[in-house]
């Protein structure tokens, strides 16, 4: 299963619900991939403890190697065997995210090379799940991973403002799906920094519901353990493994299990 998490605003969690939940079907006995398309690297920092600097061990590689192919139509063959990382975790790997991908990004776009992650994926053998994070755009990355994948997880931060973007982003997903990818779904919503207490969290996350919008039951407080968990670079499974932000990510990898 082949997951991307999106959302075009940034801060609203993707790249700490990316890695909690790979985590978690790694701890499951699933052998899982995580795929770094942001930029800033914050997956691969978080899984790896650090960024990744030779190019040609990243993403950044695979995606160079698709602007590479001469007349015959051959490039290097690198694909994306040749940057995958083991993590420190068991059954838990990355393929890493790097600098790069910013100049290389126009020339990926001029050349139309905007199912060439989806193609490789399919080649892809030897994991059970896969989790792409994505950079806050919807730009090459991001359409990149959305075509190529079969479900769209969307963060959502408890924010007014967060609601409105939330709209608009919807809208560009059933653009995805009609133009690119009949067979993306749209798993749900998944509610972040949810304060149970508050008035405005809870008013914000009714209003999405009543509008039928698909929020997930599942749902994620805020705790400074989440940063900490970064610092460390350990997701909060193996961080602290009986801690209640803990359950709740397992309660969601469950929830999208189950759908």
């Amino acid at each position: 299963m082949r997951r991307v998490i999106f959302n075009q605003k940034g801060g609203v969690g993707k790249s700490t619900i990316t890695c909690n939940l790979a985590a978690i079907s790694a701890v499951e006995g699933k052998r899982t991939l995580v795929i770094d398309l942001d930029v800033q690297g914050n997956s691969t920092q978080y899984l790896l403890g650090n960024k990744v600097t030779d190019s040609d061990k990243t993403i950044a590689h695979f995606f160079k190697d698709c602007l590479s192919l001469n007349l015959f139509g051959n490039g290097t063959g690198a694909g994306l065997e040749n940057a995958i990382h083991e993590t420190p975790f068991p059954n838990l790997f990355i393929i890493p995210s790097h600098p790069e991908l910013d100049p290389l990004q126009s020339r990926l776009e001029s050349r139309y090379k905007i199912f060439k992650l989806k193609e490789a994926l399919e080649k892809l053998t030897g994991f059970d799940s896969i989790y792409i994070d994505t950079p806050p755009i919807l730009n090459f990355y991001s359409q990149s991973a959305l075509i190529a994948a079969e479900k769209c997880l969307i963060p959502f931060d408890c924010d007014a403002f967060s609601r409105e973007a939330l709209f608009t982003l919807m809208q560009a997903l059933k653009e995805v799906k009609a133009d690119h990818n009949q067979n993306l779904e749209i798993e749900g919503i998944v509610v972040n920094q949810f304060q149970k207490q508050a008035k405005l969290p809870k008013q914000l996350v009714d209003e999405l519901i009543n509008q039928g919008l698909p929020v997930l039951s599942a749902m994620i407080s805020p705790s400074i353990k989440v940063r900490e968990s970064h610092t460390e670079s350990k997701p909060l499974i193996h961080y602290v493994p009986n801690h209640k932000l803990t359950d709740e990510f397992k309660s969601l990898h469950l929830e999208i299990h189950q759908s």
